[in-house]
């Protein structure tokens, strides 16, 4: 674990099973991507293993367990699309301490950035609808840079955009992912105990620390 530091100046947020639960947009939505495919529909938890690497990655992960090729790829991911942006939000909830633990962080002065693998047309008008969005300074999806998380280089940018280093920026996540893309850019990270994580269990994650809310996030940091 490194030393968190008790004069940070930004948090660096994830979107899907940090702040909220998506499960069941993700759900609906390849769902009827896969019956438009005529291939067999996926049940909620074979998709949340599947979760966190990026739409790309995802339908990708999707069709290869349905048996289909890589030739499908390219209707799947209009179709996905569709019917994503049309019910964005509708199947997915905040969870609980989300919206109070974002609001004690901006009070102790930390800049916020939400920085996601999910797309960017996804992600704002999600944060929209869930009444999170005021929250950000600044919003990153997962086509706002070369490379998606794991790789460090989203971190890295979103910090040079903030201006504040990444020693001072917290990472807060809930997967492998946000620990290892965190870790390379020199960010200390929390992860929540609730999220996704690919369907294995969080704590054996290297992290800096656990919290089972982000309304426990400004305690924790205090006795850090």
């Amino acid at each position: 674990m490194q030393h968190i530091p008790h004069d940070l100046h930004a948090a660096i947020v994830d979107l899907d099973g940090t702040m909220v639960d998506t499960l069941g947009d993700f759900e609906f939505a390849l769902n009827r991507m896969l019956e438009e495919l005529e291939l067999p529909a996926m049940h909620a938890a074979a998709i949340a293993r599947l979760v966190g690497k990026g739409s790309e990655h995802l339908i990708r992960s999707v069709l290869a367990q349905a048996g289909a090729g890589e030739r499908s790829f390219g209707a799947a991911w209009e179709s996905y699309q569709r019917h994503y942006l049309a019910i964005n939000g509708r199947h997915s909830v905040v969870y609980p301490g989300v919206d109070g633990g974002l609001a004690a962080l901006r009070g102790a002065g930390l800049r916020l950035v939400c920085l996601t693998n999910k797309p960017t047309a996804f992600a704002r008008p999600l944060l929209e609808a869930k009444g999170l969005s005021h929250h950000f300074e600044l919003v990153f999806g997962g086509d706002a840079f070369e490379r998606k998380k794991p790789d460090p280089l989203p971190l890295v940018k979103a910090c040079e955009a903030l201006g504040v280093a990444p020693s001072r920026t917290l990472a807060i996540g809930d997967s492998s992912n946000d620990a290892q893309a965190a870790r390379a850019a020199g960010c200390p990270v929390v992860l929540v105990t609730y999220g996704y994580n690919h369907g294995e269990p969080v704590r054996d994650v290297p992290a800096d620390g656990f919290v089972d809310s982000l309304a426990d996030l400004p305690r924790w940091l205090a006795g850090a």
